[in-house]
């Protein structure tokens, strides 16, 4: 092996050393007041020199299409780029593809005004990472900064130069296909995250060519569509916005995101795409924020079947709600000079979408060199390298979750036979998960060829396929999207079931993969059952019946309603969807190279009945006694069901290890704090187990009175720790009055005095307590 590969196998296996301070917030060079003013300087004398259809053209972001290079000019695209009619693009791979556009743009058009390249480059871009709500699992923002980073690079060597990412809508809504996008249930997580995607991705310095424009999206409260359903109505008070739906967002605009997306959904009965509250009160006059809006794909447009009106009237309404960039529909481009002559829009409104364009290609350094992103010689040794995908691997592994294991299954032993079982075993197309639009699918290493390649010397894997990943054929067609096929057995299920026990009683002990296939979640991707679909549990019950030990690798892009199956296999590891080297990282933690260290970002229901279910609820009037509660037992006249648990199958922040980890009391500097004082709350972490092990470490506070209402709990803090087997740290968290803050009646920010229970523990309902009193 050589040195090189040394070094990253290293650092694929690496423990995890990462704590919330160790991530700060790069230097903008770009916001100095010198750098200002020579850019308003520099556009201002642009805008002057434009027509009336130069600046419209400024705000129309057309998809490409995938033309050849040699016809860039000659397309409809190409001879709208040459009258100076598009702003940007999305949708084309490739440097010389974005060159050759790019070279339309700067050579042929009157004002040589360069373009932006936008693509969904959602969770990596060649090379990919878990999906997002796999990300957040790891709970480690080095990683997940790390992950937009290596994003950014590899985008950026082949023309990318902006993404539409990160997605941070919060969500309590399983059925909900996109909340495999999102970070999750819980607004303090999902800032975090937000903030380090962005700081990711766009650097310090926008201009210096390897980092690109971020999107944060979308903009606003599009997680929580009414029945879980795509693009549905959402309704919901401002103090819920601010307080729990909002602070990700912020978080985003807080980190000097240079681009927001405009949500599908209406807010107080007006789509977010035309909805002036939001774009203009909420995020510019109340955040500051300095960037471009641009529309989700016909954001526009899709105002007209909420009915709000003809595509004139729509467009003309974005536009003076803030939004600066048409995505796709084309309705600034071809309404927008009439609704002006008939004084519907202003000339002032059109120059400040057009300025906003233009500061945002200067931030980039355009003007100039237009040519700055895209090498195709730095593309072929960027792209998909050995390098990325090692540390691609690394983040797999970190972000998988432990939800099980009993009798210590796992990690298995490096030796006898292992049955590799299950509908997505060697189906690599489906191992990057949705969103993945620039991935090397059939590149991707599978489970089988990951634990072939990294222990094939030592153990002996046969494999099944053992069922289909649903009976329905019709249902399989619609989860096969986007080319992920998931390759259809037609032999009947007998056949299936009994080829699977024969190979699992020659093997040792069973490796279960099931699950959702890829695109089972994602966009347009609702599902109204939550279950893992019923062909698969019947396979998994045929093997239980073989009496070997089973270690079900669980394959999903939501929570899942995991009750009926939850008992049968004795381990259940859940690997989200894992990226281009989900067999590897797979791999590594099953055989216990790395020892799983992730935290469940969204609360596991035990039924569909109980959602929405999420940690941070509020109490209400008539709560179930906590004793009734641990119990599972019902009582008339309170808050409950006769039919099912108040409590969720696994709470936010839960997750094994192969290791264990005990908690002392929790003990806290100063019991009765005042002003602005700090108090310091402390635990000492010890590893008892037999393993080295990460542990995510959670702090949580409860306002204990209010004068609105206030969750039993919310996460304030959370640190990754690492500790040898027998080792002990002490683990200390800072709390301010800032900590305290939240929006009150009047929309204020701010804290309230009083009592307030501190929480420390592994994850949201194990927990030590102790309580302070503060005054002002």
């Amino acid at each position: 092996m050589s040195k090189k590969l040394i070094v990253l196998a290293a650092l694929a296996l690496s423990p995890v050393f990462s704590a919330q301070e160790m991530v700060t917030k790069p230097v903008q060079s770009y916001q100095t007041a010198q750098y200002q003013a020579k850019k308003k300087a520099f556009v201002d004398q642009l805008l002057s020199k434009m027509t009336l259809d130069e600046k419209i053209g400024q705000l129309n972001l057309p998809s490409s299409g995938d033309f050849t290079t040699g016809l860039a000019q000659s397309s409809n695209i190409g001879k709208k780029v040459e009258q100076g009619l598009v702003g940007g693009l999305f949708n084309i791979k490739g440097a010389d593809k974005i060159k050759a556009v790019q070279k339309v743009a700067v050579e042929k058009s009157r004002l040589k005004i360069p373009l932006i390249f936008g693509m969904d480059v959602i969770h990596g871009y060649e090379t990919t990472f878990p999906i997002p709500l796999g990300l957040a699992a790891s709970w480690d923002m080095n990683l997940i900064q790390q992950s937009a980073r290596v994003a950014a690079r590899e985008a950026s060597s082949d023309g990318i130069n902006w993404t539409f990412s990160p997605m941070v809508d919060i969500s309590r809504e399983p059925r909900w296909g996109r909340v495999s996008e999102g970070s999750g249930e819980d607004p303090y997580l999902g800032s975090e995250i937000a903030k380090n995607m962005v700081y990711g991705y766009q650097g310090k310095d926008l201009a210096n060519g390897t980092n690109i424009l971020a999107c944060v999206k979308h903009f606003a409260l599009y997680g929580a569509g009414e029945a879980g359903r795509d693009y549905n109505t959402v309704d919901m008070s401002h103090i819920r916005m601010f307080n729990e739906y909002f602070p990700p967002y912020k978080a985003a605009v807080d980190a000097g995101v240079a681009s927001v997306m405009a949500s599908f959904n209406e807010v107080d009965g007006v789509p977010a795409t035309g909805n002036r509250w939001l774009q203009t009160e909420v995020l510019r006059n109340q955040w500051k924020f300095k960037g471009f809006v641009v529309t989700d794909y016909t954001g526009i447009n899709e105002m007209v079947d909420h009915g709000m009106g003809d595509l004139q009237q729509v467009s003309a309404l974005a536009l003076k709600a803030g939004v600066d960039m048409d995505m796709v529909g084309e309705g600034f481009l071809t309404t927008l000079k009439k609704s002006l002559s008939e004084g519907k829009v202003t000339q002032s409104e059109i120059d400040m979408a057009a300025k906003r364009i233009l500061e945002a290609k200067y931030d980039l350094g355009l003007f100039d060199n237009p040519y700055k992103h895209g090498d195709a010689k730095l593309a072929a040794k960027e792209v998909y390298s050995l390098e990325n995908r090692t540390i691609a691997r690394n983040v797999a592994a970190q972000s998988m979750v432990l939800m099980k294991n009993d009798n210590q299954v796992l990690p298995l032993k490096k030796s006898g036979t292992v049955a590799i079982i299950g509908p997505l075993v060697n189906n690599s197309l489906n191992m990057a998960g949705t969103w993945s639009v620039a991935a090397k699918h059939a590149s991707a290493v599978n489970l089988m060829q990951g634990l072939q390649d990294n222990f094939g010397k030592e153990v002996k894997f046969i494999s099944a396929k053992g069922a289909n990943i649903d009976y329905s054929e019709k249902l399989e067609n619609i989860y096969a999207a986007h080319g992920k096929k998931t390759d259809r057995d037609t032999r009947s299920k007998e056949v299936l079931l009994k080829e699977a026990v024969d190979v699992a009683n020659k093997a040792d002990v069973i490796v279960l993969a099931i699950g959702e296939s890829a695109e089972m979640s994602g966009e347009s991707s609702s599902r109204t059952e939550i279950t893992i679909p019923q062909s698969q549990v019947d396979l998994l019950n045929e093997l239980k019946k073989t009496g070997k030990p089973i270690a079900m690798v669980l394959f999903t892009g939501r929570p899942l309603a995991l009750t009926n199956v939850k008992d049968t296999p004795d381990a259940i590891l859940n690997v989200w969807f894992s990226g281009s080297e989900a067999g590897n990282a797979i791999s590594d933690v099953l055989f216990g190279k790395v020892n799983p260290s992730g935290k469940l970002p969204m609360t596991f229901p035990r039924s569909l009945g109980q959602v929405p279910i999420y940690y941070n609820a509020k109490n209400t009037g008539r709560p179930l006694d906590q004793k009734l509660v641990d119990k599972c037992e019902y009582q008339r006249f309170r808050s409950n069901y006769m039919d099912e648990c108040n409590t969720p199958l696994y709470p936010f922040g839960y997750g094994l290890s192969y290791t264990k980890f005990n908690y002392s009391d929790l003990s806290v500097s100063n019991s009765n704090p005042k002003g602005n004082q700090t108090v310091q709350a402390s635990v000492t972490v010890t590893n008892s187990g037999n393993y080295d092990g990460a542990e995510v470490v959670q702090l949580y506070i409860r306002d204990m009175v209010g004068s609105i209402t206030r969750p039993v709990k919310e996460l304030k803090g959370f640190q990754k720790v690492f500790l040898k087997k027998g080792e002990s740290k002490k683990v200390t968290f800072d709390i301010t009055p800032e900590s305290l803050k939240f929006y009150n009646g009047d929309l204020k920010f701010d804290w309230e005095p009083g009592e307030f229970d501190i929480m420390i523990g592994t994850n949201s309902e194990d927990v030590k307590h102790s309580k302070i009193n503060w005054t002002k």
